[in-house]
């Protein structure tokens, strides 16, 4: 199995790896400055995906299970159009996130030939967690971000270490917004939203993230957007 690196949250990096998975440059990834009111008008529309990093922690694994245990309950199936893989590696979060923003897309991201591409198509079928598996073999894909990470330390940036933090990724399908987390059975309904206010929507549902965390600050939140 492939070694993975952690990802780092700034949208340059993040930029330079959809590049290499084979995402055009009409799309990139930009900084959401805010969560309310004006911080939100400054980001371009129409936004595809919102991912969030935070700091894993006691709370966010307690919500996490109370809410799986929950939906399992309840019976709850994957719906069959959104396109959730599950994670077994710790490093790669930063890579779901951004599978998840991308697969999530198609065709409104018109994917060029390349890593993501094959992989998407390799993965068509398969549940979340053998997804998950594919994704983590695919040595392809995560050497792609580490070639990333070792060019930009020989110009003298230094690799923020994020292993203790956690990438989720917000998406519009079918009227309905949803949160693809890896470390999560399933993908998370959190009810109605538009293409026109997701960004606002997937705002709300990142709030309450804070808000279980009062002593965290290590909030940061991107968005993937056209490249006017």
């Amino acid at each position: 199995m492939a070694m993975a690196l952690p990802m780092e949250s700034n949208p340059e990096t993040m930029n330079k790896y959809l590049m290499k998975l084979g995402v055009s440059d009409k799309w990139r990834m930009v900084d959401v400055i805010g969560l309310e009111g004006e911080a939100l008008t400054w980001v371009p529309q129409p936004v595809l995906a919102v991912i969030l990093l935070f700091p894993l922690s006691d709370s966010y694994e307690q919500h996490r299970q109370e809410e799986e245990k929950s939906l399992l309950k309840k019976g709850e199936q994957p719906p069959k159009d959104v396109f959730h893989l599950r994670q077994v590696l710790s490093n790669v979060c930063g890579t779901i996130a951004l599978v998840h923003s991308v697969a999530n897309n198609t065709p409104t991201i018109d994917l060029q030939d390349g890593l993501l591409k094959k992989y998407l198509r390799d993965a068509e079928g398969l549940d979340a967690a053998a997804r998950g598996a594919l994704l983590e073999n695919s040595t392809a894909i995560l050497d792609a971000y580490k070639e990333i990470m070792l060019i930009g330390n020989a110009e003298g940036n230094e690799a923020n270490d994020v292993v203790n933090n956690h990438f989720v990724t917000f998406v519009h399908k079918d009227g309905r917004l949803f949160e693809l987390d890896g470390r999560k059975a399933l993908p998370i309904d959190h009810g109605e939203t538009t293409q026109e206010t997701l960004l606002e929507d997937a705002a709300k549902v990142c709030r309450q993230f804070v808000e279980r965390e009062p002593d965290n600050i290590g909030f940061t939140v991107v968005a993937l957007v056209p490249n006017h």
